[in-house]
């Protein structure tokens, strides 16, 4: 780029660029730090800018075929750090780095961890509906979990002795927050479990910063919280704050005053809705004494049990007014069926062989009883019997003169 360059002979943009890029792609790959300012990912293409965590200073980055490169999902305000390199676009005259790694850091990096127990846990059934336990509507001893002094102490109980003025509690006193949280809370869980008296478990924080309640999504408390017998209630955070053990947890509350109003009744509440009830059933029971004392006056004041004899006699007269009308019809029905044989009977003696005889014709018979049909059966000679009108005859056959 310095050799005979004058004002009378520059370089082109082009030679500019070219020259740049060779400079800049000699650069070894490094390792930087920062906050994510932009992200678009177009086509399983990323385009997206990176902040330096102090100042106002930027750089563009692209992470080309990103599903091979991102482990984790990542949005503007992340903070990350990332393996690139240093490309100069000749054609735009900008300056980017190709990234080939990518991985959240500090708070990011966290949050992350935490999304890959919330998966593992999901995945082995730990949020299942299936293993939620329902809450006892009347608690012996409710136990809580909490810090010594603490609002969310005084929010669960006063809260609970407002509904319930005779809820009894057992409370156990921990960390909150700090490196000593999971083994206090782990402890108190295991203690309030053993305990045949406590009917349900409140765990109440109250809310914090990110860092505060990261304990509460420690899977050493979570297991804890998953193997106890008895139900608990997480009331952690407010309804922005979500540490897993609200998954966990047979209940969430979204406060430590939401978590009282959940593990007892209200007592004025139920005294109202006790009375209503009663009220309700008085009415319900007068309405069906009134509904079957009318049902029975009406059945009272039916014919049949007024005068039962009256009902008995108007039931004799269409029973034999139906047996009269029987005994007609069969009497017709015989009598059709009398005139009916004797006209078969009429039929019959017309087409038999003695009523064709009694009309002047003759049957001739062999002498051994065979029906003469044919003049193919008779010869000169033949004897034969002539059954008459009135009696029978034998003839000899003289001639045979046949028709065929």
């Amino acid at each position: 780029m310095t050799g005979n360059i004058t004002r009378e002979n520059p370089m082109s943009v082009q030679a500019v660029n070219d020259s740049l890029r060779t400079y800049i792609r000699k650069l070894p790959p490094i390792w930087v730090e920062g906050e994510i300012s932009s992200w678009t990912n177009n086509r399983g293409n990323v385009y997206a800018g990176l902040k330096d965590l102090n100042t106002d200073s930027k750089l563009e980055f692209n992470i080309w075929n990103s599903a091979s490169h991102i482990s984790g999902d990542f949005k503007q305000g992340d903070r990350v750090v990332m393996h690139c390199a240093a490309d100069y676009w000749v054609k735009s005259g900008s300056l980017k780095f190709n990234t080939t790694a990518i991985e959240a850091v500090g708070e990011g990096q966290l949050l992350a961890e935490i999304e890959r127990l919330k998966a593992k846990l999901q995945a082995a059934g730990y949020f299942d509906a299936r293993h939620k336990k329902p809450l006892p509507f009347l608690p012996n001893k409710i136990g809580l979990i909490t810090g010594k002094d603490s609002d969310a102490e005084k929010d669960v109980i006063n809260n609970a002795r407002l509904r319930l003025p005779e809820a009894q509690f057992r409370v156990v006193h921990t960390a909150v927050q700090g490196q000593n949280t999971v083994a206090e809370v782990c402890q108190a869980i295991s203690i309030l479990d053993a305990d045949p008296e406590v009917d349900v478990i409140i765990i109440a924080r109250g809310g914090g910063d990110f860092m505060h309640l990261l304990p509460f999504s420690n899977e050493l408390i979570l297991k804890s919280a998953f193997e106890a017998k008895t139900p608990i209630i997480s009331a952690i955070g407010h309804d922005n704050d979500r540490p897993l053990l609200d998954y966990i947890a047979d209940v969430r509350a979204s406060t430590p005053t939401d978590a009282a109003k959940l593990v007892v009744p209200d007592l004025q509440a139920e005294l109202a809705a006790i009375a209503d009830a009663r009220v309700r059933t008085k009415k319900s029971i007068l309405r069906f004494i009134s509904t079957a004392t009318e049902y029975l006056t009406a059945l009272r004041n039916r014919p049949s049990l007024r005068n039962p004899a009256a009902v008995l006699e108007n039931h004799s007269i269409e029973v034999q007014r139906y047996a009269d009308r029987g005994a007609e019809l069969l009497a017709h029905k015989l009598a059709n069926s009398e005139a009916d044989i004797q006209h078969r009977r009429a039929s019959l003696r017309a087409l038999s062989p003695h009523g064709t005889m009694q009309r002047g014709y003759s049957v001739a018979l062999t002498l051994d009883g065979k029906l003469v049909r044919s003049t193919q059966q008779l010869s000169s000679g033949t004897q034969l019997r002539l059954l008459l009108r009135d009696g029978e005859a034998t003839v000899t056959i003289d001639s045979i003169n046949s028709t065929k």
